[in-house]
């Protein structure tokens, strides 16, 4: 069933039992309203980190002084500004399922898509392993290992997602939806392309790194149990 067939099966539904002009007006202002809600191809959106409020960002040509050296990702701010603003793609489809559609989120200054980058063999000629490059402060501490850096120009941007909150959740992706994104690497640590490779979620923490004199709340990928520093929500 595509989109349109969709919309107008649940728009029937819920004029099947109308039986007055008043029931008919209040159904069709639901239903107008459940309509603008849904987030549309190459819509412009802000993701917001629940757990702070804070909205995901990036700021053009500045990069990280580690890992992949592209350019940073850090959530700031409780109100959406230039810099937070992303174009959604779903791939030529007009709306995005909970049924496995991926999505593209390309930044609106830079033009440069959400993604992580892989680095390649890491570590030294007797030991070592494939891997992704490691967020900026993450890679300092014990966990360096499990906390990916996520940045914009990154080489895999293709991300999924699921409702944070309804495990089965199905229907279209909606604006303020409170979702989990992942993302699946390409490479596992043997340095192959296979199936069974790693899914990491988007994760922001109370984690912060300084640039250029500036302080930035760090945003990265993880393949912890989830929690509510991995919700974001989506507006228009």
């Amino acid at each position: 069933m595509n989109h349109i067939d969709y919309i107008s099966f649940e728009f029937y539904k819920k004029m099947e039992n109308v039986d007055s002009i008043n029931k008919l007006i209040k159904e069709f202002e639901v239903f107008a309203i459940y309509l603008s809600e849904l987030i549309v191809n190459e819509s412009v959106v802000a993701l917001k980190h629940v757990a702070t409020g804070k909205y995901l960002s990036s700021i053009e040509n500045l990069c990280y002084k580690t890992g992949s050296k592209t350019q940073l990702v850090f959530v700031e701010s409780p109100e959406p500004g230039p810099n937070s603003l992303w174009k959604i793609n779903f791939n030529d489809k007009e709306l995005a399922t909970y049924a496995g559609t991926s999505i593209g989120l390309q930044h609106i200054k830079s033009n440069k898509f959400l993604g992580i980058c892989y680095e390649g063999y890491q570590g030294n000629f007797i030991y070592g392993l494939y891997g992704y490059y490691k967020s900026p402060l993450t890679k300092q501490t014990w966990v360096w290992e499990k906390h990916t850096e996520v940045s914009c120009g990154g080489d895999e941007n293709k991300w999924n997602f699921k409702h944070s909150k309804l495990e089965s959740h199905q229907g279209f992706l909606k604006s303020n939806d409170i979702i989990n994104l992942s993302i699946k690497k390409k490479y596992d640590s043997n340095g192959d392309s296979t199936s069974d490779r790693q899914v990491e979620f988007l994760r922001s923490h109370d984690i912060q790194f300084t640039i250029r004199g500036d302080t930035f709340q760090e945003v990265c990928c993880h393949n912890e149990i989830l929690g509510v520093n991995d919700e974001v929500s989506k507006l228009l």
